[in-house]
């Protein structure tokens, strides 16, 4: 039986030409190893899906998406998987990646005890991502779940994007899923339009890559509450507290290249990822307008309170499914 055979599978066994060295992970869906490749000496990841993942024609349809796509971006920032059709069963073989994920990178604190990252180095790993995000979104493909734990960064500050489990393909039917799943993305960099239940874009990627800048310039996440539904309430209302507050040292201009990445609006966001990359080389020719920059955030303030509940409990409904949906994957 499957769920036997994954029971066996552990350092030191062999799955047709590849011998596994170490699990390295374990999710609710599958189990990755570090193994080598037997017929030519290099490492490789390898992911199983667990017995669930293949009886469910959803998150098989989403696994074949994720090596699909592994296979036909072909960039130095994203990871690679490998095609090999003689396999004994279903599994995925990925380039081996040295480094350190960005969430262990940012859990380091510096010798004043804060897990921010200094300026410099926070736009260069930026930069890496937004690069790799320009090559992806021209090949019509939407991460979806950007976050640190999806980032890996080697001793020079490079980087790789990885985990293209909810990655979405332009060409490629749209898949549904009834019940609660882990692949919602992460309430702390989910965009407001997904909070929403919309499917998001190569927008919602930026959005995403904003508030990951924003927390290693800050040390914090954009949006703080008790719970999911809060932050992600808060979200969809609001706008985080300027990044220049919690960090002095960031200049106007790139607190200003933060909020035009996390604007709320879809539209009024850097519609590629070039363009926020170009802003980010070329600070000094930012704009600022601490005037007219958040007049969302002024008008939610000065807001009548019963117009209030009016516009919260118009988001409330999607919030409060999406936070069920992502509770109840966590249990």
């Amino acid at each position: 039986m499957l769920i036997e055979l994954m029971t066996t599978l552990e350092a030191g066994d062999t799955l047709d030409h590849y011998r596994l060295e170490k699990t390295i992970a374990r999710s609710g869906m599958s189990t990755l190893y570090r193994a080598t490749d037997l017929a030519i000496g290099r490492q490789v990841a390898i992911k199983i899906p667990h017995a669930e993942m293949e009886k469910d024609p959803i998150l098989l349809e989403r696994f074949k998406r994720e090596q699909e796509i592994g296979q036909e971006l072909d960039h130095p920032g994203i990871v690679k998987t490998f095609d090999d059709e003689d396999r004994s069963r279903l599994y995925m073989v990925m380039e081996w990646v040295d480094g350190n994920l960005l969430r262990n990178v940012l859990n380091e604190q510096d010798e004043r005890g804060e897990r921010r990252l200094p300026t410099e180095r926070a736009v260069k790993i930026a930069l890496g991502i937004l690069d790799a995000l320009d090559y992806m979104h021209k090949h019509g493909v939407v991460h979806r779940d950007l976050k640190p734990e999806n980032v890996m960064v080697d001793d020079e500050d490079n980087i790789k994007l990885i985990d293209f489990g909810i990655a979405m393909k332009e060409d490629a039917r749209r898949l549904t899923y009834a019940g609660p799943s882990p692949m919602l993305g992460t309430p702390d960099y989910i965009s407001p339009e997904q909070v929403k239940g919309q499917r998001g874009d190569q927008r919602s990627d930026i959005y995403a890559l904003g508030a990951m800048l924003y927390e290693m310039l800050t040390g914090k996440v954009p949006f703080v509450g008790a719970n999911p539904l809060v932050v992600m309430n808060e979200r969809v209302l609001m706008d985080p507290v300027p990044a220049r507050k919690l960090n002095p040292e960031i200049t106007p201009q790139l607190d200003e290249i933060l909020h035009r990445a996390m604007v709320r609006e879809p539209r009024h966001r850097y519609s590629t990822a070039a363009d926020m990359a170009w802003e980010l080389e070329h600070q000094e020719q930012v704009g600022v307008d601490e005037g007219a920059r958040r007049p969302a955030l002024r008008h939610r303030l000065m807001v009548d309170p019963k117009k209030l509940l009016l516009y919260a409990g118009l988001v409330l409904v999607p919030v409060l499914i999406f936070g069920l949906m992502v509770i109840l994957a966590r249990h």
